[in-house]
């Protein structure tokens, strides 16, 4: 059957995909694609009763991913706005920025402001050589 994965919940590893207005609940254990499965994906399932096994991605979303942000971009902001985690805003990497910005503040209480700028600037250049080369998502960077 084809249907579309209306909810999922990565920390119980369950949801629910929807098919002809019938809907079927399905665990991790199920799924076969690579990816993890994300609210609106198309897959193509077997089901069994309300219980749906043997899922995987419709083809179309088996292309490699496409390139939405701009590297250069995510660089720049990382050079003048690193201390801030802007790059890593940009880049989708939420956890990740929240943590930038809570220690700079506590740098800048310590006394030592400079340490913050030298995470993004390191991350600047990073971003320029290609070595951070994806999104949070994990296409790459254009």
């Amino acid at each position: 059957m084809i249907g579309q994965i209306e909810a999922y919940d990565p920390d119980t590893q369950t949801g629910v995909i929807k098919s002809e207005e019938t809907l079927f609940t399905f665990h991790l254990d199920d799924w076969v694609a690579d990816v993890p499965p994300d609210e609106g994906d198309d897959v193509n399932f077997e089901a069994h009763g309300t219980i749906a096994s043997n899922i995987n991605l419709v083809g179309a979303y088996l292309e490699p991913p496409k390139a939405v942000k701009y590297k250069y971009l995510a660089a720049v902001l990382a050079l003048f706005l690193g201390w801030t985690g802007a790059h890593r805003l940009y880049l989708g990497f939420y956890r990740l920025a929240f943590i930038q910005i809570t220690l700079t503040v506590v740098l800048y209480v310590t006394g030592l402001p400079g340490f913050a700028a030298l995470w993004g600037f390191i991350e600047g250049v990073l971003l320029f050589g290609g070595q951070i080369n994806q999104d949070a998502k994990g296409r790459p960077l254009k």
